[in-house]
């Protein structure tokens, strides 16, 4: 076999088993989750040969998770692959890649046009099915079941996610519309679903927010829930906190912790809320809900329990009245603290939506918004899994670290790594990047941070002074 160019040392592509397989990078993870064989079969399943070429499916699908932690630009990637990848992307290398090999050999190209060429013929297939499997194989070994509740349990939220100016976009994706006609920006709704305590991400649903036939939340949710693991809980706000909701997690054996607004819990218990209400009830659709949901059977309905807790936030604002509805069997106490982690799902959408720049996307195509979405999730959980190494090492949860921190390190360290001349010095520049990684811990706060109110402007004049 022929190493491209300044290739690092070869990383075994295997199955992830055993403890043995945390040690590892996020390429080097990237690699064992996703090994050759995995491509051939898919190619193969999909009916799609693929010549030897320099990127290859694998290759394009680590270079667009290396831009999106990078926040760089396609020539990222390309110098990404230029200062050399292991040579266990490519099973079989081309001629060029082998003819690029020797000392006086030619250099590959730093264009972009080729790598471009390549994000766009891959399949949205085979990066689902890679997702899948790369969350699959996480999932069953980063352990993150909540003692409390005895399973793992995944919060639910939505975002909004502005694509790039470009008529195929705004046909599918409408801008938000207002007195004058529609904005510029084609705007879609994301639904993201996290894990409490390891913080891995599902594969994320989407789809228009405005135009003739937008999805709502509650509707992405219902595409979204078969993927949950089995008998996990699903944790949601307010927003979720609807009878569909509620219907669909309980015919799929998922216990739900769900926020309801005051009316909702006022209609439920019969009458006005208070301070330590835990009531069962059986909760059957509305006339509204039937409306919506019209292949709802007549006898729909979901047991569980009313709690209300009156709670008093931690930055001084007035206490308020929470009413949740659960099918957990646990003390309610426990039922208003599970809760009380919601806000990480607010985190990992500023964690996606900053740090990985899924504010605003820049593809031009339906089809690569698809793949841009898809892998930039991907990278987000292989940062993760490299958290849960750090977090097992240094005895604490996973959340206790910063997401932004640990990316910083793994930019600062990958090409290092890459670059080792063997196994030893691999070995010992991944040992010194754990170190710092184990150093990216969120600060504990022990004062009540600064606090800035909002300026109040006062409300303009309906016409203009008169000057002498």
């Amino acid at each position: 076999m022929i190493s491209p160019p300044i290739a690092g040392p070869q990383v075994n592509a295997v199955e992830v088993t055993g403890s043995h397989a945390w040690k590892a990078d996020v390429l080097t993870l990237f690699q064992q989750l996703l090994p050759a064989v995995f491509f051939c079969e898919a190619l193969r399943q999909a009916r799609v040969r693929q010549n030897n070429c320099i990127y290859t499916n694998a290759v394009v699908i680590w270079l667009m998770i290396a831009q999106r932690l990078q926040g760089g630009t396609l020539e990222t990637a390309v110098l990404e692959l230029l200062r050399g990848l292991p040579a266990t992307f490519w099973p079989q290398p081309c001629k060029r890649l082998q003819r690029s090999a020797g000392p006086e050999g030619p250099k590959l190209s730093s264009n972009t046009g080729a790598f471009n060429q390549a994000r766009q013929e891959l399949l949205v297939s085979l990066v689902e099915q890679a997702y899948d499997r790369v969350f699959g194989q996480l999932s069953e070994r980063m352990t993150g079941v909540i003692p409390e509740v005895g399973e793992r349990v995944f919060f639910v939220d939505g975002t909004a996610v502005r694509l790039a100016h470009r008529e195929k976009l705004r046909q599918m994706y409408p801008p938000a519309p207002n007195q004058h006609g529609e904005s510029h920006w084609p705007l879609i709704r994301m639904l993201v679903v996290h894990d409490l305590y390891t913080g891995l991400a599902l594969r994320p649903v989407w789809g228009p927010m405005h135009g003739n036939d937008p999805v709502s939340e509650q509707g992405l949710l219902e595409r979204l829930i078969d993927r949950l693991p089995a008998l996990s809980v699903l944790l949601g706000d307010s927003n979720f906190g609807v009878f569909s909701v509620a219907y669909a997690a309980d015919q799929r054996s998922h216990p739900v912790v769900l926020r309801l607004t005051v009316a909702r819990a006022q209609h439920l218990y019969g009458g006005p809320l208070r301070d330590g209400i835990d009531q069962r009830i059986q909760w059957k659709p509305s006339r509204d809900d039937r409306k919506s949901h019209p292949g709802l059977p007549a006898e729909a309905s979901v047991s569980g329990r009313l709690i209300v807790r009156e709670v008093q936030p931690s930055n001084g604002a007035p206490a308020f009245l929470l009413a949740v509805f659960t099918t957990l069997e646990i003390e309610a106490e426990a039922v208003i603290q599970l809760y009380g982690n919601r806000w990480n799902i607010e985190v990992d959408l500023r964690s996606l939506k900053d740090t990985l720049l899924l504010d605003q996307l820049t593809c031009t195509t339906p089809e690569m918004v698809a793949k841009e979405m898809d892998l930039a999730m991907m990278a987000y959980n292989l940062v993760r899994a490299v958290t849960y190494q750090a977090a097992q090492q240094a005895g604490l949860p996973p959340r206790a670290f910063s997401f932004t921190r640990v990316r910083n390190v793994l930019n600062a360290f990958l090409p290092g790594i890459a670059a080792a001349q063997n196994e030893q010095q691999a070995q010992q520049r991944f040992e010194d990047m754990m170190y710092y990684v184990r150093q990216a811990r969120l600060p504990k706060r022990t004062r009540q941070r600064r606090s800035y109110p909002r300026a109040a402007w006062p409300k303009p004049k309906s016409f203009p002074s008169r000057h002498g």
